[in-house]
């Protein structure tokens, strides 16, 4: 609101400003006044009018990306296809609301296609440890770390020829760490990718509820409710995404 109230100031002075001069008759200031309304009452607008294609551009760019992914994953078409829905209903449900209060959650708007944009960017991760997954083969790698295991025993303490079996032996042994976790991350991704849906959904549904029909306190209360979700989500999808990235081995391929 902080940021609204800062662009409103200016035009809002000079309303006030016009309009007492009005009052008092003082004509020639009147005029300056009402000139310097305008024109910052102009700016205003155009403003709102970037930040609405600047949005608009964002989304697509979201679409584009997550229909990418649908293409690289047959697996993940679906929920890609589901979160496309999802944010445009948002889109559509964030136009209904009065212009007023639609100014109060343009960044919160932003923010959730900031969401959209990591759902594409999870669902690419996710892709690629599927694919990390299935080229490993768990038995050989676990074979060949039994055979280094007792070459490194067969072979003299110090020599040059035992220290790189041992390099290699912890070579795999990283290997395997790296698979096993694979699937917790996967199923943590899982987790924020079904997040951004509830959030996305929910949004939806909370946007159409700001009916202009309501009492300013419930409507009030309204878009206190959706600063509210969008912004512990985001703290949350952050935590996350900070525990996703603390879990892999670094030598887990993670896009």
């Amino acid at each position: 609101m902080s940021r609204l109230a800062y662009r409103l100031a200016p035009f809002g002075t000079f309303a006030s400003l016009g309009a007492t001069a009005v009052y008092v008759e003082a004509w020639p200031l009147a005029v300056v006044l009402g000139a310097g309304s305008f024109f910052t009452g102009k700016r205003l607008l155009d403003r709102k009018g970037n930040e609405r294609r600047e949005l608009s551009r964002r989304a697509r760019e979201n679409v584009a990306m997550l229909r990418q992914v649908s293409r690289m994953d047959k697996v993940a078409a679906p929920q890609m296809k589901r979160l496309i829905a999802l944010q445009e209903g948002v889109l559509e449900s964030f136009a209904l609301v009065p212009e007023e209060y639609g100014l109060l959650l343009s960044d919160d708007l932003s923010t959730v296609l900031d969401e959209v944009e990591m759902s594409a960017v999870l669902a690419r991760r996710r892709a690629a440890l599927r694919a990390h997954l299935g080229s490993v083969d768990r038995r050989v790698v676990q074979g060949r770390i039994r055979e280094l295991q007792e070459e490194v025993a067969a072979l003299e303490e110090g020599s040059a020829l035992r220290a790189s079996f041992e390099a290699a032996l912890e070579g795999r042994r990283g290997e395997l760490a790296a698979t096993d976790a694979v699937p917790a991350a996967i199923g943590t991704i899982n987790a924020q990718l079904e997040g951004i849906e509830g959030l996305l959904g929910n949004l939806r549904g909370e946007l159409l509820a700001l009916d202009p029909g309501l009492s300013p306190y419930a409507l009030e209360s309204g878009l206190v409710a959706i600063k509210d979700r969008v912004s512990y989500f985001r703290r949350g999808l952050d935590e996350a995404t900070r525990s996703l990235e603390a879990g892999l081995p670094e030598e887990a391929p993670v896009r």
